[in-house]
């Protein structure tokens, strides 16, 4: 056998796993490069929004079908003088049927397994076949209206929310 002993040998692989941690870290760290950028889309004006209003618009493409709702009430995450306007995602998360919005159950119901989600509560999933919420389109107000500006969440189907 050659002339290393067991210490030199475990600080050797110390050393070299450190050094492959090290790499592989910095290689998954984000950067300006890989950053995701999304557009920004006019969804409504604001003043058009009265309670119970719901818009249906395409974010972040023609391909992906979103809704935005003027709850009753302020919710988390939601925007506007009243903190109640928010936006999802309309495929849903178990097999992409596209979802209703049900008023007066104030929920997104999916018609194909019956998946229910609470856009009061961040488009949480309330029952069904669906593993996962809703993503979350984020909203601003700017000059009056209302835009989407970017995707919390993967929406159904995809690898990445850009294509």
């Amino acid at each position: 056998m050659s002339g290393v002993n067991r210490r030199d040998f475990i600080k050797t692989s110390v050393a070299g796993i450190a050094a492959a941690t090290t790499v592989g870290a910095a290689a998954k760290s984000p950067n300006a490069a890989t950053k995701t950028e999304y557009p920004v889309v006019d969804v409504a004006p604001l003043g058009s929004l009265a309670p119970g209003a719901e818009v249906a618009f395409d974010y972040p493409d023609a391909d992906s079908p979103a809704v935005l709702l003027r709850l009753a009430a302020p919710v988390a995450g939601g925007i506007g003088p009243n903190k109640d306007i928010v936006a999802y995602s309309m495929l849903c998360t178990h097999k992409g049927c596209p979802l209703n919005y049900l008023a007066d159950r104030q929920m997104l119901v999916c018609p194909c397994h019956w998946s229910s989600f609470d856009p009061a509560k961040s488009g949480r999933l309330v029952i069904g076949q669906a593993s996962q919420s809703l993503p979350s389109v984020q909203l601003d107000v700017a000059d009056g209206m209302v835009r989407a500006t970017g995707v919390d969440g993967l929406i159904y189907g995809r690898h990445t929310n850009i294509l």
